[in-house]
């Protein structure tokens, strides 16, 4: 199918690696010029060179979005590259429960994924406005309808960018551009596998390493204990980039102000 994508442009925050490495090159590979971000020079550069290989632009824009004057910045370097896509996908995720959760990191999950989120959108969206046509994508997760009671402060924190996303829909009625939010289930990433390594499961995690394979015995034995969903298999990151290219694209233009869970059917079913 022809998302109409061709000629467009995006940032993708985070893109220099996991799902936004995805995100990058799944845009790219439907026409889309991409302006990749992320904190380490060469990740970032290496993602920006699989992306020129589809044929269109590339260039890379570093920084941490939680230093002062840093997400303004990179949104205005966005402008000048033509972004009409922004895909808000960079933010931090760490595990606390209420006991062990303090005041700080109850502020580092809101900085992380919250504030260059609104510091981003809010400086961009003047351009947007302007030519008439956009999108903002925002990146939740499953965690915003089920919080997991070991990463606390992260489902509080994706949950704001949900609603978050839901007012700004709102805010930009009549503009042409659209705000949606896609949530994640457990997504095979190599951040998510080193926390499965950490607490020590799974038992195969060779499997879960390499985002192409199908279910095996140490994806089955962590769907049943972690991620029971019916559709029977952890999440790659192909899975969510699709689904942020068909709301980047004009066919999602009646799709506006929505958290599309891509999840498995995780939600509601554990």
């Amino acid at each position: 199918m022809d998302l109409r994508l061709a000629g467009q442009c995006a940032l993708v925050t985070g893109s220099s690696s996991g799902i936004g490495a995805t995100i990058a090159e799944t845009l790219a590979g439907e026409g889309c010029d991409i302006l990749v971000h992320g904190r380490d020079a060469a990740a970032a550069a290496a993602v920006a060179e699989r992306v020129a290989l589809r044929g269109v632009r590339a260039e890379v824009v570093l920084g941490d979005l939680t230093e002062p004057g840093v997400a303004e910045q990179i949104a205005v370097t966005a402008r000048d590259f033509g972004a009409r896509i922004l895909v808000n996908n960079a933010g931090p995720f760490a595990e606390h429960d209420w006991d062990s959760a303090r005041p700080a990191d109850w502020r580092a999950a809101f900085e992380g994924n919250v504030l260059p989120t609104v510091r981003v959108t809010q400086t961009l969206l003047p351009s947007l406005r302007s030519h008439g046509w956009g999108r903002v994508i925002t990146i939740g997760s499953r965690a915003v309808r089920t919080p997991l009671p070991h990463m606390v402060t992260y489902s509080a924190a994706k949950a704001a960018v949900v609603n978050m996303t839901t007012s700004l829909a709102r805010h930009l009625a009549g503009t042409g551009v659209t705000a949606n939010c896609v949530s994640p289930g457990v997504i095979i990433t190599p951040s998510m596998q080193r926390m499965f390594e950490r607490r020590g499961e799974p038992e195969q995690r060779g499997e879960l390493a390499d985002a192409d394979v199908r279910s095996g015995p140490g994806e089955a034995a962590l769907v049943a204990e972690y991620a029971p969903n019916p559709t029977g298999r952890l999440g790659r990151p192909q899975d969510i980039a699709a689904a942020v290219a068909y709301l980047a694209s004009p066919l999602a233009d009646y799709v506006n102000g929505i958290e599309l869970r891509v999840d498995g059917g995780i939600t509601g079913t554990s």
